[in-house]
């Protein structure tokens, strides 16, 4: 079943089955649910086409969701990158933004990947 560009399981609750749109969280699925009156117990294949209908119409009229969030999020970060703020050097080096610390993970991203050691200890030479 599809609902708002995203496909959506049959056999998960609809409070659950709405988290697979990008944008809608556990949070604003149960506003959805209360808002449209619709059962959170209720399976998404259970939905009548009305009910279906109506969640349709509360999210597009209230929430950015899906290829609209998408492009939203990325002129974000394309204008970050533009004024050539912190942040948008970050996403330029393809660093972490948020404070992270970088010595001990990030490290594929850094492009430092280590092998692991193993025990340290030398293999036994082998018989000739």
């Amino acid at each position: 079943m599809r609902i708002l560009g995203a496909d959506i399981p049959d056999d998960k609750r609809v409070e659950i089955a709405l988290t697979y749109v990008f944008g809608i969280g556990r949070t604003r699925a149960r506003e959805i649910l209360e808002n449209t009156k619709i059962d959170f117990s209720k399976k998404s294949k259970e939905l009548t086409p009305q009910e279906l209908n109506k969640i349709k119409e509360f999210v597009e009229k209230n929430y950015k969701v899906e290829g609209d969030l998408r492009r939203e999020i990325a002129s974000d970060i394309k204008r970050l990158k533009d004024i050539k703020c912190y942040r948008g050097i970050r996403h330029i080096k393809r660093l972490p933004v948020r404070g992270q610390s970088t010595k001990r993970n990030s490290r594929t991203v850094r492009g430092n990947v280590r092998k692991s050691v193993g025990s340290g200890r030398k293999k036994a030479a082998s018989k000739t």
